[in-house]
């Protein structure tokens, strides 16, 4: 099976096409609704998203039900997942519903590969999520700061040290 697999992704690789036509099946089997950033970018709901924002391959955006709000000028790299939904509770009998908080990412933000971000998390302008980073519930992160790690550690602030070399 794995033999068959490689054979046909060299297969489509090398036929502009084929290329196209796999992706829209695979866009079709999946159910993805077109948008401007990737094929195969996953998002749901409404989410407002700024301008000059870049969105990585395979990155998910769940914004069903409550606001998500990506500002301008933000860098989401590929495999990140924000996701305002939240079914714990629910799915271990503590509470009926799915437990829904907004999600903010204001101007200039970069996010780092393979980061999840949930609800109740709003992210200052100009500020860095590292790779690999967990940030759930993480409240209001002031501008400029660094997230990194898992659990999420904050560096408020650490990117401001770097505005008085720029002048």
């Amino acid at each position: 099976m794995r033999l068959f697999f490689m054979w046909l992704f060299k297969t489509v690789q090398k036929n502009a096409g084929l290329r196209k036509e796999f992706l829209s099946t695979l866009v079709s089997v999946l159910e993805l609704r077109e948008n401007k950033f990737h094929p195969l970018v996953f998002i749901s709901g409404s989410p407002k998203i700024g301008k000059n924002v870049c969105i990585g391959f395979l990155s998910e955006i769940h914004a069903k039900g409550v606001e998500v709000s990506i500002g301008d000028d933000c860098d989401i790299a590929s495999f990140v997942a924000i996701n305002t939904a939240d079914s714990h509770r629910r799915c271990i009998g503590i509470s009926p519903d799915i437990d829904r908080k907004p999600i903010i990412l204001e101007d200039h933000v970069f996010v780092g590969s393979h980061v999840f971000i949930g609800g109740g998390t709003r992210i200052g302008h100009h500020s860095v999520v590292g790779a690999g980073t967990v940030l759930i519930n993480g409240g209001d992160i002031l501008p400029y700061s660094l997230i990194i790690g898992n659990p999420a550690i904050v560096k408020p602030g650490h990117f401001k040290k770097y505005l008085s070399q720029k002048e």
